[in-house]
């Protein structure tokens, strides 16, 4: 049930790059009022003290794997939404290479089915396209959906679109928002066969990015900017690997108005080639982690405003999966519970403020994918909001990590932030790594035409 009036006071309240001194008063579901002070009109009122802690909006995470159904010994929807909201993640968008992959409204609608039933966060789904289901692509009614997810390298499955023929008549045919994961098959296999006839199936990892190279993402995401500049399809690059991608993006345009927008992932700003001594397969994405040149340019790009959100790529698999050698190791690792706190240990190192965070984190996704009255703390809106500790520094270890998998490529750090309450929809369902009995979470809904 939800407390009738939840009222936070002495918030540092972050919104729309400013930082203010306030309370938050909660009726319901709703934002009521955000002022200097406000007053408990009963004893009804539950009451928060921040006592100075920084209250975010509830980040929206616009690329998540939670592997159900088909998958779910890897995780699942309630498993991996736990872990969000301990994060501070408060909204997903979860991706359709599940089995059955997400390619016909009968599958689609049995995700939200599941989600209806299990999710904590709010939840929503890319509907998936394949070289052969253009005619349930149709079917979509973009009010229903996030968008269009489409392989353009390294799928699962059918779902990699290499027919060009296709893929320009799906780009000429949708409304839907188009994403795509830009990397050029042709290349990645051209490159893996040179090490497997050196290696074999044991290829070093470091050679990960060598092999998933930079030209590999840089021929599939200017193709892809091509296409829709062509057809006039909007479309959104997700995470950019490489410093010479952001070349291929504007930054004059306002997030509302652009037609080519792009995400980085925080994988992709915490680790570079460094990293896989150590890290080893844990942390093979795809695309690759690269360069320490390439994670400054690719922050760069963030602070810039050519790239336009942050998100996770949340994909996990069992640790035994991820130990097997190269060729046979999955890519992908689970980040929806450490991403947040990843963002602010870079605001502690002076990389990131904590406005441009929530900027990237919560504003834009809510903007680019036109969710409706989420991202922002906002009179009249959902009160999604998470409070963050700056100051309560705690280490990642096997007793703390909710992911399914159990494991995490950040196992080891020790974060500064800590986020110490999530309310979802109006309703406290996180607490020091405490869950509630009532899940809040509700189908995310479009503001669109």
């Amino acid at each position: 049930m939800y407390q009738k009036t939840t009222l936070i006071k002495n918030a540092k309240i972050v919104n729309e790059g400013k930082i203010v001194n306030g309370d938050i008063l909660i009726e319901g579901e709703y934002i009521a009022k955000i002022a200097e002070s406000i007053s408990p009109k009963s004893a009804d009122v539950n009451v928060f003290d921040a006592e100075g802690q920084y209250v975010l909006p509830g980040a929206i995470d616009d690329q998540v794997h939670f592997r159900e159904p088909g998958l779910t010994h890897k995780a699942n929807i309630e498993t991996e939404s736990r872990a969000a909201i301990a994060g501070g993640i408060t909204s997903f968008i979860e991706m359709p290479n599940t089995n059955p992959q997400t390619t016909t409204v009968e599958a689609l609608n049995d995700k939200f089915d599941r989600a209806s039933k299990t999710a904590w966060a709010n939840y929503s789904f890319m509907f998936g396209g394949t070289n052969d289901n253009l005619d349930e692509i149709l079917k979509i009614d973009k009010k229903d959906v996030a968008g269009l997810k489409l392989f353009l390298g390294s799928s699962t499955g059918n779902m990699l679109v290499d027919n060009p023929e296709v893929l320009e008549k799906i780009f000429k045919s949708t409304d839907l928002l188009i994403s795509v994961h830009c990397e050029d098959e042709a290349t990645i296999k051209a490159n893996l066969e040179i090490y497997k006839e050196r290696y074999g199936d044991d290829i070093p990892v470091h050679f990960h990015p060598i092999i998933r190279s930079e030209d590999a993402c840089y021929i599939s995401s200017s193709k892809a900017i091509e296409l829709a500049k062509k057809t006039g399809a909007r479309l959104h690059v997700f995470h950019l690997s490489t410093g010479k991608e952001t070349q291929l993006f504007d930054n004059k345009t306002p997030l509302k108005d652009k037609k080519i927008t792009a995400e980085v992932c925080i994988h992709h700003l915490w680790f570079s080639d460094k990293d896989y001594e150590n890290k080893g397969t844990l942390i093979k994405w795809n695309p690759a982690v690269k360069t320490e040149k390439d994670r400054d340019q690719l922050l760069k790009a963030l602070l810039d405003d050519k790239i336009d959100v942050i998100a996770t790529d949340h994909a996990p698999h069992t640790f035994e999966e991820k130990s097997n050698v190269y060729t046979k190791a999955p890519s992908g690792g689970p980040l929806v519970q450490h991403a947040l706190p990843a963002l602010l240990e870079m605001y502690h190192d002076g990389d990131i403020s904590i406005e441009k965070i929530v900027e990237k984190f919560c504003h834009n996704p809510a903007i680019l994918f036109e969710i409706e009255k989420r991202g922002f703390i906002k009179e009249g809106y959902y009160a999604d909001l998470v409070m963050v500790n700056l100051n309560n520094p705690w280490t990642v270890n096997k007793d703390n990590i909710l992911y399914k998998c159990g494991w995490s490529p950040f196992e080891g750090t020790t974060f500064k932030s800590r986020i110490t309450h999530t309310f979802v929809n109006g309703g406290l369902a996180y607490k020091n790594f405490k869950f509630y009995d009532t899940r809040y979470a509700k189908r995310l809904t479009f503001d669109r035409d």
